[in-house]
């Protein structure tokens, strides 16, 4: 069973790419605002029509534009999880639950969704519509409708954004369990690296529009394949550099290293890993901000460069001291220049 996507669509200036599959799992699409995240969500659950393409769930078609297949939204067995839920606000949560189980016999939809509504911590609250909820119950409601359909793939559009943190962590947990006996694809849309990291373990970035490749959260930490790549791997470093002879040379940062890599341009990234107390990077101090026992801080190089940095606490030296760095080998992101 597997989720194959490979569709373009264009709103304006925006042009989105994606290609990709997925399989009985939960793969993140990771990626700033505005990369096409939603977007996508939306073409596969029927919501907004492909101008060109094919996606395809478990060997039925969606959508197919040679072939002029358009599936509605209902017929497509995907549920979907909006970032404000979208219950009927004239619904109780009842109604709303047994607005899913259309397809079911009207004999036996209300002792399903009394049987819902005990397995996921909701009875007692049948006749409450949903501005009378509380926004974990509020979830709880949406995906326990979504649940009922019986999809064969459910789509999260980013489910924590509009939350406080305390309230988050609860409903994260909540919904990791709610999702660990359904067997199809899961599809988790973030900005959020750390959230990606705690439920998914494929992922793809995504930006301006395009789908990377899919790849486990520890190869994109290890191996980033671009900058897009590096930069959602907590990455925030970066400039241009060469490779020649053995020698690394990255005249921005005024910086030569010895590098077995192939001769050619590359994008250099430097993670917080990549960096230790040493000799390879000089610059001063220019801001500092603390944060438990470690401080982030800006550090201005003698070639006007800054780079930002974080340190252990008595690493680092008030502003306006000199700083100097090594960079560890085969800690750094080499990224070939197309």
């Amino acid at each position: 069973m597997a989720l194959t996507v490979d569709m373009e669509k264009r709103l304006g200036d925006f042009h989105l790419q994606a290609r990709f599959q997925a399989g009985d799992e939960a793969l993140a699409l990771l990626g700033a605002s505005g990369c096409g995240k939603s977007v996508t969500l939306k073409c596969i659950a029927g919501i907004l029509r492909p101008d060109r393409g094919h996606i395809e769930l478990d060997g039925k078609v969606l959508f197919d534009s040679k072939a002029n297949i358009n599936l509605p939204p209902q017929q497509r067995g995907v549920g979907y999880l909006f970032q404000q839920y979208a219950l009927f606000p004239h619904m109780t949560v009842a109604q709303n639950i047994a607005a899913a189980l259309h397809r079911q016999p009207k004999k036996g939809r209300a002792e399903t969704a009394r049987r819902l509504l005990e397995t996921f911590h909701l009875t007692g609250l049948e006749q409450h519509y949903p501005a009378q909820l509380s926004g974990g119950q509020q979830q709880r409601v949406a995906l326990v409708r979504i649940l009922a359909s019986k999809p064969q793939a459910i789509l999260l559009d980013e489910p924590f954004s509009a939350l406080d943190s305390s309230l988050k962590l609860e409903l994260e947990l909540e919904l990791e369990s709610m999702l660990e006996g359904f067997g199809g694809t899961v599809l988790w849309v973030s900005h959020d690296r750390a959230e990606v990291e705690r439920h998914c373990r494929q992922v793809a970035v995504m930006e301006s529009g395009n789908v990377g490749r899919v790849t486990t959260l520890e190869e994109l930490r290890r191996n980033p394949a671009t900058v897009a790549e590096a930069r959602m791997a907590g990455c925030r470093n970066f400039t241009a550099c060469t490779v020649s002879g053995g020698v690394l040379h990255a005249p921005g940062w005024g910086l030569t290293l010895p590098c077995p890599a192939k001769d050619g341009r590359y994008t250099l990234g430097l993670p917080d890993h990549a960096l230790a107390p040493g000799a390879d990077l000089h610059g001063v101090v220019a801001r500092r901000m603390e944060s438990g026992d470690q401080v982030t801080a800006l550090l201005h190089l003698a070639t006007g460069e800054v780079l930002v940095i974080v340190q252990a606490m008595e690493a680092c030296p008030p502003i306006g001291s000199p700083l100097s760095l090594a960079v560890l080998p085969d800690r750094f992101y080499l990224i070939p220049s197309h």
